[in-house]
């Protein structure tokens, strides 16, 4: 039984080498070797050699007994703000740094690529690129494109290729800098990311995206945010609220069911209630590596898990990652 993480960050060294070749990025690589730090605004953190190099994210990897990892970009690659050719070729460069990790290591890494949401003629046409060229089988969007919300219909023709193509969506937060009331004490990671995730849903549901959408398969980031503490005011608001049930009939709680959700909740208390309410089957490793706010012992939280059988740990595992990417892993 393999133990595969499905949320697993890299910056490739494509990228960073044109982060600090133009300003336009508005990031910074200082220092050098083990101590270089990425500074972009506000976000500052260690550049750890695990976010560009093969061989040390394969170390990260055995620390954490993790088997296959399915490296995605961080969400500081997105660049959802970037114009026309620049978004485009920005884009190649990740998905281009990101393949030549795997090749380098195609035993136990596994890509998936960003798309220049904000022009989805063009995300469309990144789509088909790295599905053929790399036979990558998911790609990595941000829970808001900018301003704009995934559930609009802007973006409906990019979502409905990813589903014909039978790619998989892993939907990750982008709220690194946002400030307002959270703008303190870590909160626009500790409140923001989970919450993003969680009004991402909201609207893919009560917009009948998901209705026109029935075979895309969306994991969702650090335990689904709010939503399966919340999903019974969902259901409730559904039944009661006519502008909740407007344009859908679809109940929230089998909407629900539609999504995959990674097992990081630092708790193994919130696992064994995501595992309760959406089944292990729909409940992937997660790492968020190497970021601070990662697992560090992934496979040991999960083993704490109350009551966790034979069976929902080899689902948790292996079983549902490979039913996430139709059988191919």
């Amino acid at each position: 039984m393999k133990r595969i993480d499905v949320h697993n960050h890299v910056i490739p060294e494509t990228l960073v080498k044109a982060m600090q070749a133009n300003p336009v990025y508005n990031t910074q690589i200082e220092g050098e070797g083990h101590n270089r730090v990425f500074i972009r605004g506000k976000v500052r953190f260690p550049f750890e050699a695990e976010f560009y190099n093969a061989d040390a994210k394969l170390e990260s990897m055995d620390r954490k007994k993790i088997d296959i990892a399915f490296i995605s970009p961080g969400p500081q690659c997105f660049f959802y703000n970037l114009k026309d050719d620049l978004a485009i070729q920005t884009a190649r460069l990740v998905n281009d740094g990101i393949a030549q990790m795997v090749a380098a290591k195609p035993d136990r890494l596994r890509g998936m690529a960003t798309l220049p949401m904000q022009h989805p003629e063009a995300a469309i046409a990144e789509l088909e690129r790295v599905v053929k060229e790399y036979g990558f089988k998911g790609v990595e969007l941000g829970t808001a494109i900018g301003e704009e919300e995934l559930a609009d219909p802007k973006f409906r023709p990019v979502l409905k290729r990813i589903e014909e193509l039978k790619v998989m969506i892993f939907a990750h937060p982008n709220t690194q800098g946002s400030g307002g009331r959270l703008d303190c004490f870590y909160l626009t990671n500790l409140i923001g990311n989970p919450l993003d995730t969680t009004i991402m849903v909201g609207k893919l549901m009560f917009s009948g995206a998901l209705d026109e959408l029935k075979d895309l398969k969306i994991l969702l980031a650090h335990g689904g945010g709010f939503l399966p503490y919340q999903i019974g005011r969902f259901v409730h608001g559904h039944k009661v609220r006519p502008d909740t049930a407007a344009v859908t009939k679809s109940d929230p709680h089998e909407m629900l069911k539609r999504f995959w959700f990674d097992a990081l909740t630092h708790s193994p208390q919130s696992i064994r209630h995501l595992i309760d309410i959406v089944g292990s089957e729909k409940v992937v490793l997660g790492t968020d590596a190497p970021f601070d706010m990662g697992e560090m012992a992934p496979v040991d939280r999960v083993e704490l898990t109350p009551g966790l059988t034979q069976k929902e740990r080899e689902n948790i595992y292996c079983n549902a990652a490979t039913a996430l990417f139709n059988g191919k892993i």
